[in-house]
């Protein structure tokens, strides 16, 4: 099994203990015990949960990217891998919902998977052709963090299969945001739009 594998099936059975016992009851251990893979070297690639929800991110992140658009507008293309990462979501919808319900009971997990969630939003800027360095790229990154964030909360109470609802609070968050960039900066209504965030701060998953 190479490490990517490991990883892989690590991070699946934690979300599958965290849909059927809750998070309370997950650690990389309970994970590996669960998937049947060796304590030692779960030890050494996860030191605990937050590594998973890292990793989780990470995972998140590849699959966005993958086959992403390569052309089209700036917001077109966040717009499709936003969704794209909405996607990967899905596969593990349950232990996802239980980690965004557990996540008052546990600060630490939460702070940890808000920084995950900024840096994950930096890679999607970069796919976009938008800078994430510097203070401004700072800013774009939690911008686009909170328009992740007002998806997530629609994602969550939308059980259709075409996750319609998800795409239509997408889209208006993305609407939000450029408006307040041009608002604001003088920026084109383009999606330099991150540069501020969505008038809503809505918890978000990494």
């Amino acid at each position: 099994m190479t490490d990517t594998e490991f990883d892989q099936a690590l991070v699946t059975a934690a979300f599958g203990l965290g849909a059927e016992a809750g998070w309370r009851k997950v650690s990389p251990a309970a994970a590996a015990v669960r998937a049947g893979l060796d304590l030692a070297q779960a030890r050494a690639r996860f030191g605990a949960c937050g590594g998973i929800l890292r990793k989780f991110g990470a995972l998140a992140d590849e699959y966005a990217l993958t086959g992403a658009l390569a052309e089209g507008s700036v917001r077109d293309r966040l717009f499709d891998t936003l969704l794209r990462r909405f996607d990967f979501l899905q596969l593990h919808r349950a232990g996802v919902v239980a980690l965004l319900k557990f996540l008052p009971a546990d600060p630490g997990l939460a702070v940890c998977l808000a920084h995950a969630t900024v840096e994950s939003m930096g890679w999607l800027l970069e796919a976009a052709g938008v800078s994430s360095t510097g203070l401004r790229g700072e800013m774009r990154k939690r911008g686009l963090a909170l328009v992740w964030g007002y998806g997530v909360r629609a994602w969550v109470r939308d059980e259709s299969a075409d996750l319609a609802a998800t795409m239509a609070a997408v889209d208006q968050a993305l609407t939000q945001a450029d408006a307040l960039a041009a608002r604001f900066s003088g920026a084109p209504r383009v999606m330099a739009a991150t540069d501020l965030p969505s008038p809503e701060a809505p918890s978000g998953v990494a």
